[in-house]
């Protein structure tokens, strides 16, 4: 029954016009920069400080990539406009990982011969999100980059909710640290906690709870049936204030080459 319900309800969210959702406070258990960023290495990855981070994100439901009434489009919006140069953010449907391979094979492929050689793979420097369904993508993504030996250095799950065929769960060793946030508030909630396929490769930075019952965040422009029966699934969807805890973990990220001055400064406040 839940299935159907997210099936259906997540059908919906694709009606959500663009109207940009008001600003609000979330009333989560949200981690500071300064507890998720990390303490030591895990795993022989080397950065490349001379190549731009690149961030993936992948959108619940069935919605549209860059539909900026969702954060998802939003983060990756302020990424490119924050810090040009220093990142390469996109998103895509969480339908649409084949696209989204494609376009960060390409990226990877500095030579541009085809094909990847051991040191581009090395070279790479990727973050991973997403909300809803585009979370459980984001370990199924992060799962097949496993298989073809590119790191990953950050994955991000929203409310994640596993798709038919896929593990939302356990995040695979090429992922250096791993962050979940969740609400489990209404109908359709997401998952509570995250592990590691192998925790001496992989640092779980923990699973974040939020609440809007005190807090209620809008969710204008969504379709009755999902403000009426996940209500708070699209409610730490539209949470701008964790959307900024999540672009200061990913910033935290960058070398230090990439962040200098203002750009410093912003990633910490």
């Amino acid at each position: 029954m839940l299935f159907a319900i997210s099936l259906f309800a997540n059908s919906k969210l694709a009606t959500a016009n663009a109207e940009k959702p008001p600003a609000q406070a979330s009333a989560g258990l949200i981690p500071s920069v300064s507890s998720c960023a990390p303490q030591q290495r895990i795993g022989d990855e080397a950065d490349a400080a001379d190549s731009p981070l690149i961030v993936i994100g992948f959108m619940g439901g069935r919605i549209h990539a860059g539909n900026l009434a969702h954060g998802e489009a939003r983060l990756a919006r302020d990424l490119d406009q924050h810090y040009p140069g220093a990142v390469h953010a996109m998103t895509f449907a969480n339908h649409d990982a084949a696209r989204a391979l494609r376009t960060l094979l390409a990226l990877l492929d500095t030579s541009h011969d085809g094909r990847l050689s051991e040191e581009e793979k090395n070279a790479a420097r990727v973050v991973l999100f997403g909300h809803s369904w585009g979370a459980s993508e984001t370990v199924h993504f992060a799962r097949e980059l496993n298989r073809r030996g590119i790191p990953v250095l950050l994955t991000v799950q929203v409310d994640s909710v596993q798709k038919s065929g896929q593990d939302d769960g356990a995040i695979p060793p090429n992922v250096r640290e791993a962050i979940n946030f969740y609400q489990d508030e209404g109908l359709l909630h997401g998952r509570r906690s995250i592990q590691a396929v192998d925790p001496a490769r992989t640092r779980i930075l923990g699973s974040y709870q939020s609440s809007y019952k005190r807090n209620p965040i809008s969710c204008a422009g969504y379709s009755w049936f999902a403000r009426a029966f996940m209500k708070p699934h699209i409610e730490i969807e539209n949470d701008n204030a964790l959307w900024s805890r999540i672009e200061a973990l990913i910033v935290a990220r960058f070398s230090d080459g990439d962040l200098p001055g203002k750009l410093a400064q912003r990633a910490v406040n």
